[in-house]
């Protein structure tokens, strides 16, 4: 499941910024994490079984917790 363009707009301001200052890898993008967290919710896989097309599963698990 993806956001739509019209959900993202309603979404986007209630996200967490990416830490500023910090070291280490980039943050992906918070649309792409919400999307992994919203398959998980409706399809009830495991984390690690998401689409190879977002970013890792544990990436993805850590922001949603």
């Amino acid at each position: 499941m993806e956001l739509s363009d019209k959900e993202w707009e309603i979404i986007e301001p209630l996200m967490q910024e990416p830490p500023s200052g910090k070291q280490g890898r980039p943050w992906r993008g918070n649309r792409e994490v919400l999307d992994v967290g919203l398959w998980v919710l409706r399809t009830g896989a495991p984390w690690r079984d998401g689409p190879e097309k977002y970013p890792s599963y544990q990436t993805c698990h850590r922001r949603f917790q």
